[in-house]
């Protein structure tokens, strides 16, 4: 869950019997999202490897997130964090998550909120993601990071460190 220009937002990620389709889940949630104005949307996920077994795996809005954290990190490539921040305008998600995408990056978790001023206020975006592993994911981290500054937003991205406990 996030902030999301100023608006609570959500994913739950949700398994269904096979004859449970997507509508039939968004028609059954009608009335919880009428009652309290609510924007539901669902959406069907395609099969990850360690899921292939399962039926029926549906999406409720947003991106694809639990699949991703709960996948080995070298079937999707390496863990890497981006930070951005910059004046606030829309677009800036969609830039960067599809500079992400052209280069074959996964978005694992994010989060947005604003700081500074209310006249002049700053967007901050941190997000997790994984990138393809070894120098491809250098030439990645650099597309993403040009898609950025073509904003005129700041991006820092870098490769996670593992914890060592």
């Amino acid at each position: 869950m996030t902030i999301l220009r100023g608006h609570f937002a959500i994913l739950l990620v949700v398994a269904a019997p096979a004859e449970v389709t997507s509508d039939v889940l968004e028609d059954a949630l009608g009335p919880v999202s009428e009652t309290f104005d609510l924007t539901v949307a669902v959406r069907r996920l395609t099969e990850t490897p360690e899921r292939s077994g399962e039926t029926g795996t549906s999406q409720v809005s947003g991106e694809v997130r639990a699949s991703a954290a709960e996948a080995p990190v070298d079937a999707l490539g390496e863990a890497w964090t981006i930070a951005v921040h910059g004046a606030d305008r829309p677009g800036i998600v969609h830039a960067v998550a599809g500079a992400l995408a052209e280069v074959k990056g996964n978005v694992v978790d994010l989060a947005t909120h604003l700081v500074g001023e209310p006249e002049a206020p700053v967007y901050v975006m941190t997000m997790r993601a994984t990138l393809p592993a070894g120098e491809a994911g250098e030439a990645a981290a650099q597309h993403v990071a040009r898609a950025a500054a073509a904003l005129d937003v700041r991006c820092t991205i870098h490769r996670d460190e593992s914890d060592l406990l």
